[in-house]
């Protein structure tokens, strides 16, 4: 049993290194087109041209050798050389990755910072033995949590660098540079970790060798350290994974504030098809994923020392979203909003264009002001939400669907999940915009892609425990037939409330739709989707803030309402 973790990520790096290393043979585009028009665009693609470029390329003998090639040169610590000047891939990459590792390590200062902060009431009311009842951290870190990276990078990028001029916007010329892109990135990871925290605290608090340490006179800051120490080895697995997002948040921020990190690297050569220097940086944003689940395993390990690493299982271990209780006005509220903002939008024309009005402000005309090229941002953001929330709801069903039938083959679908975790959204958004080329279309895929294992898992768990139930065995015991106990009682125990997590999930998968159409890799223009217009506006979010603002408000909202319908009263069967 302590192999198959291991097995399970050798696996799927396995099957990602695969991916990647056939990426030219994979793509639906022709490679050797692509390097004939990176290196001569006048140069006549003529049929022996293409042909010796694909011998020199190795795709004229098929994935295996190409894959064979690809994988021995990386052993020998040669990616290849860049499509566009010529110029070998490793140094860039190395140069990116350098640059990535600082920013990450910034962020992951500002992320255990958050953690203290967040955790701080709860652990000194609990160390003075004053904890009673809930906590009030845990509204405020889930919403922390719940905001993607390219948000906060743009709110932050408004806030603090345009209007009040405190930090440089763009660029990585000094420390100063590194401070906006460290809290995009350290801000939500700190709210995710902290909500954890926070939430492990009080039942490790309860455990009865706490009040025998109490009693037999252990101060405060003692017993403080020794529930940090008892409470931490269970959640060190959730900080390796919010550490492998920052890999895939990486992207986003290095796009807003123009960080050469491995994440922009990555993105624009998706966007060049330059494709033996996406491949290489796709790998390094893997290993360091890879990485830092590694380290988060042995300083696990190590935490819990050898005398209670057998005694692992009986830690408590965290719901990655634990469960709140809250009223029903926060998400009325957020959803009325929407439905105002996006019922008055859709009485207006997205696509008008009006040269003379270009970045006005708000106005009766335009009651949200234009974006640069006149067009009203507020009939943009009513029509964008079809854009973003509607193909959110079909990858949510596709997602269902899956999921119920992967429920009922677990052993297939833990391999298979296990991959998928393995590679944020960002990722796979580049990865199927280097195959199918950048659209909705890709978009929904790779959120689909990576959307679907926490719903399997859910839906696995209640496939189980209804199979296990008396009256299931009991109708086995008189002959009933597989098919009709199958179709009669397991499947309608489990529809339910997997739809109903599906419906949860519907915020957080529009809001990963559109941080991909914010990189350029989901809708293209002229569609009014909200990451896309977000995007559009940045560059001149000096002279027209309210054009990026309300993109980012309508995110904003969304957000919202994720966290408050996660932190509802749930049903028997819902997810925590």
């Amino acid at each position: 049993m302590r192999a198959s973790p291991l097995i399970s990520r050798a696996v799927s790096l396995v099957a990602i290194i695969v991916v990647v290393g056939l990426l030219p043979w994979l793509s639906g585009r022709d490679a050797a087109l692509s390097l004939l028009r990176a290196r001569s665009a006048e140069q006549e693609p003529s049929p022996e041209t293409l042909a010796a470029i694909r011998r020199e390329l190795g795709l004229d003998g098929g994935p295996v050798p190409l894959l064979g090639d690809w994988l021995g040169g990386v052993l020998r610590g040669d990616f290849g050389r860049s499509w566009v000047d010529g110029g070998p891939v490793l140094p860039l990459v190395l140069s990116s990755v350098s640059v990535s590792l600082t920013l990450m390590a910034a962020a992951l200062a500002v992320t255990l910072v958050l953690v203290c902060v967040l955790c701080a009431p709860t652990l000194v009311r609990g160390a003075r033995g004053s904890l009673r009842g809930g906590r009030g951290t845990g509204a405020a870190a889930a919403a922390l949590g719940a905001l993607p990276e390219f948000l906060i990078a743009t709110l932050l990028l408004v806030t603090l660098s345009v209007w009040l001029g405190w930090l440089p916007p763009y660029g990585w010329q000094e420390p100063r540079n590194l401070v906006l892109p460290a809290l995009a990135l350290g801000i939500p990871a700190g709210g995710i970790l902290g909500r954890l925290v926070d939430d492990a605290l009080p039942a490790v608090f309860a455990e009865p060798w706490v009040g025998l340490w109490r009693s037999a006179g252990c101060g405060p800051g003692v017993v403080a350290r020794a529930v940090l120490r008892r409470a931490l080895p269970a959640l060190i697995p959730q900080f390796g994974l919010v550490a492998v997002g920052l890999t895939g948040g990486a992207v986003a921020v290095e796009t807003v504030f123009a960080v050469p990190g491995i994440g922009r690297t990555a993105l624009g050569a998706a966007e060049s098809q330059n494709l033996p220097l996406l491949q290489a940086a796709v790998l390094a944003l893997v290993l360091l994923g890879v990485l830092a689940g590694t380290l988060a395993g042995a300083v696990r390990r190590w935490m819990l020392g050898p005398g209670l690493r057998d005694a692992a299982l009986s830690l408590p271990a965290p719901d990655p979203l634990p469960a709140a209780r809250a009223g029903r006005l926060v998400p009325a509220a957020c959803a009325a909003v929407l439905a105002v903002a996006i019922g008055w939008g859709l009485f207006l024309d997205p696509l008008a264009v009006d040269l003379a009005a270009r970045l006005a402000g708000p106005s009766w005309e335009h009651p949200l002001g234009t974006d640069a090229l006149g067009r009203d941002v507020l009939a943009r953001a009513g029509h964008g939400a079809a854009a973003t929330l509607g193909v959110a709801a079909l990858v949510c069903a596709a997602s269902y669907a899956l999921s119920l039938a992967m429920g009922f083959l677990p052993g297939v679908a833990s391999g298979t999940a296990e991959i998928a975790n393995a590679v944020p959204p960002v990722i796979a958004g580049i990865l199927v915009a280097a195959l199918l080329g950048p659209g909705t279309l890709g978009a929904s895929v790779a959120v689909a892609l990576v959307s679907w294992p926490v719903l399997a898992a859910h839906a696995a768990a209640l496939v189980s425990e209804t199979r296990a139930a008396a009256h299931l065995v009991a109708q086995r015991a008189i002959g009933s037939p597989p098919a009709w106990i199958l179709t009669r009682h397991v499947l309608p125990a489990v529809a339910g409330p997997i739809a109903r997590h599906a419906v949860l999930r519907l915020p957080g998968v529009a809001l990963a739709l559109a941080s991909l159409g914010f990189l350029g890799l989901g809708a293209q223009p002229p569609a009014p989707e909200w990451g896309l217009t977000l995007a559009e506006s940045l560059p001149y979010v000096e002279r027209a803030p309210w054009a990026a603002l309300v993109p980012a408000g309508m995110l904003l909202l969304l957000a919202a309402l994720a966290v408050s319908l996660s932190t509802l009263r749930r049903g028997p069967g819902d997810p925590a």
